[in-house]
């Protein structure tokens, strides 16, 4: 259900592979339909022969770029500070792709763009660089975001912790039986958040 109340950061929750990502591409064609500017980047599998091998990082303007992959040899020498279970994270390859369009053009003419973040996980955490700027869009009042979240399991991530506990979020808890009927509620607060901030400095 929607809420009635604004709210600047609009958090998608759910189990892997219930439609998260899914659901924030269709939630930006919708708002690109009324002309509502978008930027930000979301994730997607690498598969091959049927398996998954790791996952890249696509921007709303279509650049693509790894994010993380299983180890060929299963060592992880090369990247060893940079593991997710079986995966190593490129980080660098990340960052390049990433970052860029996680910057805001500084403009007083126009009010800012809703900022897409797929999502807030354990693999982007090893970018620090990438927490400092989620930090800095989150404290912007005039910013609306649109972000995925992990749901809770084993040790809190914090900044994930922060996104969900701010004053200004509203979580949207994403199941299979409720998916698709949520897309026009997830629009609706992006919308009433940009009316509502976007003036504000």
């Amino acid at each position: 259900m929607a809420t009635s109340v604004p709210a600047r950061l609009i958090l998608l929750t759910g189990p892997p592979g219930v439609g998260k990502t899914t659901l924030v591409q269709k939630a930006c064609t919708a708002l690109k339909e009324t002309n509502t500017p978008v930027q930000g980047f979301y994730t997607e599998e690498v598969r091959s022969g049927g398996r998954r091998i790791g996952f890249d990082v696509v921007t709303l303007c279509g650049n693509r770029g790894p994010l993380a992959r299983i180890d060929s040899d299963g060592s992880g020498q090369q990247q060893r500070e940079h593991k997710v279970g079986q995966y190593s994270v490129k980080l660098n390859a990340f960052e390049q792709t990433a970052l860029p369009v996680l910057r805001i053009p500084a403009s007083s003419s126009t009010a800012p763009p809703v900022i897409v973040v797929d999502e807030v996980g354990k693999m982007e955490m090893f970018s620090t660089t990438f927490v400092q700027m989620v930090r800095t869009l989150v404290s912007r009042g005039n910013t609306t975001v649109l972000a995925t979240i992990p749901i809770p399991k084993g040790r809190p991530i914090p900044l994930v912790e922060e996104l969900r506990s701010h004053k200004d979020a509203h979580v949207f808890e994403i199941s299979k039986s409720n998916r698709d009927s949520l897309l026009q509620d997830i629009v609706s607060a992006v919308q009433l958040s940009r009316k509502t901030y976007s003036c504000q400095r």
